[in-house]
């Protein structure tokens, strides 16, 4: 995956934040290091692997919208920031470790999942999803519009965003779910999510393959 990206000081990226209305409070707890800039709207065939995407600076802006086939990723910690001043479009967005994204406009994806809580996580807009999928104290620190679509998580994160817990079983495909009895390893990723197995969601995802059961409309189609 090649970016064509420039360079930014990080008073030259305040400077864009402040033009495209990226309210303060969303960047003031940003590393305030060099950012890569893409100017526009960009699209990305496959996935957006933070871990690997061999920035320069600290993160990487995306001045319009961005638009990816495959699942946004971020698995290690010390990953670059992504900062999206438009909407975000996704296959999945998979976020664990020092996760750091933020959204100016909406959040329109397969599967949203977070687990662990070294994160920043601000959405501006709506969050709409097939599934958000929540675990270790991972929420979103703002959805500043409306959350869409079931919600998996243990029940003190539901609750923080006033959202019935949905069953597993109800909306993820089988091959997702956690078995009774299977041990509480690193093979789960520690996902507390009820139902969830937190490596094979995560394998899947890498896969390219569905995580949610086919809607109803979906299967009259």
């Amino acid at each position: 995956m090649n970016l064509t990206t420039t360079l930014h000081s990080w008073d030259e990226s305040v400077a864009l934040f402040e033009r495209r209305g990226l309210p303060r409070d969303s960047y003031e707890n940003l590393y305030e290091e060099e950012y890569d800039v893409h100017a526009g709207d960009l699209a990305i065939e496959g996935h957006f692997d933070l871990d690997t995407a061999g920035l320069e600076g600290t993160g990487c802006i995306v001045d319009g919208h961005l638009t990816v086939d495959g699942a946004i990723l971020n698995i290690d910690d010390g990953c670059p920031a992504l900062i999206v001043l438009g909407d975000l479009r996704a296959a999945a967005v998979y976020l664990e470790g020092d996760a750091k994204l933020l959204v100016r406009g909406d959040v329109l994806v397969g599967a949203f999942v977070g687990n662990m809580t070294e994160k920043l996580v601000m959405i501006n807009g709506d969050l709409r999803a097939q599934v958000t999928v929540l675990s270790s104290e991972f929420g979103p620190d703002l959805i500043g519009g409306t959350l869409h679509g079931p919600v998996l998580a243990p029940a003190y994160l539901a609750a923080g965003l006033e959202a019935p817990p949905a069953a597993a079983a109800s909306v993820l495909v089988p091959e997702v779910l956690r078995v009774e009895g299977e041990d509480d390893g690193d093979a789960l990723r520690h996902f507390d999510t009820p139902g969830v197995h937190g490596g094979r969601l995560l394998e899947r995802i890498e896969a390219g393959l569905p995580v949610t059961l086919p809607t109803p409309e979906a299967a009259g189609r």
